[in-house]
């Protein structure tokens, strides 16, 4: 699953997106996609909640010295997150709610799941 020739920080980044995806299948959300991909970004998951498709983005810090894992999506990270999104939903129309989750997850906070964390 892991590529060993990744930096460390990579490393620790797709670990925890495993974590947080795990999490989210526990909770009852479906699998729609992963690491979806495009010019505009890339959303991390996408899952269902219900009648609910909810982008999730994953942030990992060792640390909060800088400020934490939630502190980190800036209202220009955002501003990626919902531009990708809007090209994904034109490469794969839906007809249901949209809501845009955070998992933060570090050392001294652990996983925080943090549903409607942002608005498009």
């Amino acid at each position: 699953m892991f590529n060993k020739l990744l930096p460390t920080h990579l490393l620790r980044g797709q670990a925890a997106e495993q974590e947080a995806y795990e999490y989210l299948l526990a909770q009852g959300l479906t699998p729609v996609c992963r690491n979806f991909s495009c010019k505009q970004g890339e959303l991390d998951l996408i899952m269902q909640d219900g009648e609910t498709l909810v982008i999730i983005e994953v942030r990992f810090r060792k640390n909060d010295k800088f400020g934490g894992a939630l502190e980190s999506i800036t209202a220009k990270k955002q501003a990626h997150i919902i531009t990708a999104t809007q090209y994904y939903l034109l490469t794969h129309p839906v007809s249901c709610a949209i809501r845009f989750d955070v998992i933060a997850i570090s050392p001294q906070q652990g996983l925080n799941w943090i549903k409607n964390a942002f608005q498009s």
